[in-house]
């Protein structure tokens, strides 16, 4: 028998309305949601990769160094990306230790030249060095000097053959990244800038007349990007993918969207890691310029990939 609405018996409507009130119940003891997991806070930061996530010992970066009121060099001034991460957290880094932290949280492994195979060579020796913890968060960028290796081939090696051994390279990484996986670690790593938006590749083009070769260093940075994210653990709860590439191709299509100003070329006059807020390019400003030098990235592009940086390390599930 079929009933009408408004025929309906009436212990079918108490029924029904005492199974509605326990469902919202349920999900008001859940925080509004079906589905529930607690923010991921780590207790440590541990930094994997090349010049653009470096801090030397002395506190210097390869990018823009600020100065404090006596123009003494601040570290905590200008911060690089991976600062800004630990930031987030409360971390300082035994390079970066103004307030004098007794035991610093943020580890810094990364080495200006580093390379894809030294990076495996940085996680190994953490893990001789005492390995990782609970609630260890790593980041991972590598992978520029990697290219411009093998761009430096061209044209005595044939694009394909440079193109292959980007992806060999960007697999490489993602070895690195599952490894730290299987390690317990959480990590957040970033594909690569486009190099075929640097100064360099701006240079080339003006200088060979080989309007192919800035598109060319596009290409190498998408081949090695491409095996990169395709072969990392592809699950939310122990990666974030930072992809610089996407961003800093907007960049390159709107930079005053971005607070940009230069995107074209280098803020500073002297050799990094020496390049401080006193010795920029004249009207140049760390803050609004996207390169430092030919290849490596100012105040500007380093708060860039801060930024998606931050936002991938809060959003995800870890």
């Amino acid at each position: 028998m079929i009933f009408s609405s408004k025929a309906t018996p009436r212990w079918h409507r108490v029924v029904a309305g005492f199974l509605a009130a326990a469902a919202l119940a349920l999900v008001a003891s859940c925080g509004g949601s079906t589905t529930q997991y607690d923010p991921f806070v780590p207790k440590r930061l541990i930094v994997f990769g090349d010049d653009l996530s470096t801090l030397a010992q002395d506190g210097r970066k390869y990018a823009v160094n600020g100065l404090d009121a006596n123009s003494t060099i601040d570290c905590s001034v200008e911060p690089i990306w991976v600062q800004s991460m630990a930031s987030l957290y409360g971390f300082a880094f035994a390079e970066c230790n103004p307030t004098a932290v007794a035991e610093p949280q943020a580890l810094m492994r990364a080495f200006a030249g580093a390379k894809a195979a030294d990076v495996t060579a940085q996680v190994e020796a953490q893990v001789a060095a005492g390995g990782f913890r609970d609630k260890d968060l790593a980041t991972v960028l590598v992978g520029m000097n990697d290219l411009l290796e093998l761009y430096a081939q061209f044209p005595g090696r044939a694009e394909a053959d440079l193109a292959a051994e980007a992806g060999a390279r960007g697999r490489q990484v993602a070895a690195v990244v599952n490894r730290l996986v299987d390690l317990g670690v959480k990590v957040v790593v970033s594909d690569l800038p486009d190099l075929g938006l640097t100064p360099l590749a701006l240079k080339q083009v003006t200088l060979s007349g080989d309007t192919d070769r800035a598109a060319l260093m596009t290409r190498l940075t998408t081949a090695f990007n491409e095996q990169l994210g395709v072969n990392v653990v592809l699950d939310g709860r122990f990666v974030g993918l930072v992809q610089s590439q996407l961003r800093f191709q907007a960049i390159a299509r709107s930079p005053a969207a971005f607070g940009l100003t230069n995107i074209t070329s280098g803020a500073c006059a002297v050799p990094l890691p020496l390049c401080t807020t006193a010795t920029l390019a004249t009207d140049a400003l760390a803050g609004t310029y996207l390169w430092a030098d030919d290849t490596r990235l100012s105040s500007g592009g380093q708060q860039q990939l801060a930024t998606l940086g931050m936002d991938r390390a809060q959003r995800n599930p870890f």
